[in-house]
């Protein structure tokens, strides 16, 4: 092994880069803190049904009991904000018909292609100094990934949970690549959020709670896509057009000003999916959605969560001024043709959303 630990700190830094991440940087293993706050949120019930949040015990704040031997913590990221000529975020959240999917998952799924390059990382540093342990992760395993980031300096816990980087936003992927390299680590990142609350006061459902504390219970990416059962009828109007995920927190963020866009392919918009009508989309059989959410991150909801999740859009635009009667005729007609639906979950939210055509009439 190369005696000099800093230079290959600065190599790993290096290679990443070449390798198609943005950055990279390294943290220790001392999550204390960031423990604590998990502690305190899973103790107010702030997870909702995502019980795989309290099924891993303390691996995720020790990572040396989920890869022993672990010492050190190579944090990445890697941008996927998709540039393309279509309408704005603002614009098509006005649109009631048109369905609008978080930007993340508008391409290709996101973790293999990541999981491939912190292999290829890992194979570099052992090109450079023999056999060493390590194992690759991203977000599909009980790793504290976002305090981890901040720790190896790639940004700060923003007050909208999410992390953001002074010098390219928060439209990015993160993954990491346990050691037990005793690297030297780098510097966390600092909070500059100050007295900005932009993300707090743009919230649809008011999920952040306040300054860095999120209920993901009320929270539309836990509705659409972690909720596995009924969205609550209260939170349904707040949804809007939003059918996969929400990204107003960070469109709102005066920080994405700095924001890159992707060089990745693969992160790029399928299927129209930037720009669709809800009515094209509830349209998809089952054999449709399967095929076009091939390798992306939305095939994760199965296609009764994708019907259940457009239903609620639908009723939102029948309850809206701003649909004409030739829209409106269309999106009833298309609510009509699944209210026998076999899933019991279909069937309910589009009776709830033909009657929001009623509700406006009234």
């Amino acid at each position: 092994m190369h005696t000099d630990l800093t230079w290959l700190a600065r190599k790993i830094r290096h290679w990443a880069l070449e390798l198609g991440f943005q950055q990279a940087g390294i943290a220790d293993t001392q999550l204390h803190a960031a423990a604590q706050e998990l502690e305190r949120w899973l103790a107010l019930s702030r997870h909702g049904e995502m019980h795989y949040m309290q099924r891993h015990g303390r691996k995720r704040s020790h990572p040396e009991r989920l890869h022993p031997g672990t010492l050190r913590v190579i944090s990445v990221r890697m941008d996927y904000w998709p540039e393309t000529e279509n309408k704005s975020i603002d614009a098509l959240l006005e649109n009631p018909v048109l369905g609008y999917v978080s930007r993340y998952a508008l391409g290709r799924d996101y973790h293999k292609l990541m999981r491939k390059r912190l292999a290829a990382l890992a194979a570099r540093i052992e090109r450079e100094i023999g056999h060493f342990s390590h194992r690759a992760f991203v977000d599909t395993a009980p790793v504290l990934e976002k305090p981890l980031a901040q720790k190896a300096g790639l940004g700060w816990i923003g007050k909208h949970t999410n992390l953001i980087n002074k010098n390219a936003g928060s439209w990015f992927f993160l993954g990491e690549l346990y050691t037990d390299l005793p690297l030297p680590v780098d510097s966390p990142a600092q909070r500059h959020c100050g007295s900005c609350r932009a993300c707090i006061d743009i919230c649809p459902t008011g999920a952040i709670v306040a300054p860095y504390e999120l209920d993901a219970r009320l929270c539309i990416s836990y509705l659409t896509i972690e909720l596995r059962g009924t969205i609550p009828e209260q939170l349904r109007p707040l949804l809007g057009n939003r059918i996969y995920g929400c990204d107003d927190c960070q469109a709102v963020c005066p920080w994405n000003k700095f924001a890159t866009p992707t060089r990745e392919a693969d992160f790029l918009p399928r299927h129209g999916l930037e720009s669709s009508t809800l009515v094209t989309l509830f349209s998809w059989t089952e054999q449709q959605f399967l095929q076009r959410t091939e390798g992306s991150a939305i095939r994760r909801i199965g296609y009764p969560g994708w019907l259940r999740n457009i239903a609620v859009a639908l009723g939102n635009a029948l309850a809206s001024p701003m649909i004409g009667t030739n829209d409106k005729a269309h999106i009833v007609a298309a609510l009509q043709d699944k209210a026998d639906h076999p899933s019991a979950l279909v069937r309910e939210h589009v009776h709830w959303a033909l009657r929001q055509d009623t509700a406006q009439a009234d």
